[in-house]
């Protein structure tokens, strides 16, 4: 089965080491990525977050060099969704590019509503790293 990808990015005013640093860490997930945490915790072994679409786990690439975020997110129905995430350096900056992949069944509108979502919190991440808001 082939899915539909959106590529959806940020630049940000600091090196990719620092994003890294930062978004890699799941207690850091609140204070910028509201459409996949509101709260988690670690148990038994496992981030556990309290998502708008209810409890999930979430497990991370394991810590790298190359800025390789990604992420699994398992739903409360069982359903495991992978999601592909790069920290990229540009110079003294760096880029991170969330690719966004349409599962079966979801809606053209309810893709669109994922995109703006995933937008919102990268901007959030942004704003951040940049010293546009709290830490």
């Amino acid at each position: 089965m082939t899915m539909e990808s959106t590529h959806i990015s940020v630049r940000i005013a600091r090196s990719s080491a620092d994003v890294y640093a930062y978004a890699s860490q799941p207690r850091n997930l609140p204070a910028w990525a509201a459409g996949l945490s509101k709260s988690v915790h670690e148990a038994d072994g496992h981030w556990v977050s309290d998502a708008p679409m209810g409890r999930v786990t979430v497990a991370f690439a394991p810590a790298n060099a190359f800025g390789v975020l990604d992420h699994d997110v398992t739903l409360p129905n069982g359903e495991t969704v992978y999601n592909p995430v790069r920290v990229i350096p540009d110079g003294d900056h760096s880029e991170v590019i969330f690719t966004l992949r349409r599962r079966d069944g979801t809606s053209a509108e309810a893709s669109r509503r994922d995109a703006e979502a995933v937008a919102a919190d990268l901007e959030r991440l942004k704003a951040l790293l940049e010293g546009q808001g709290t830490r």
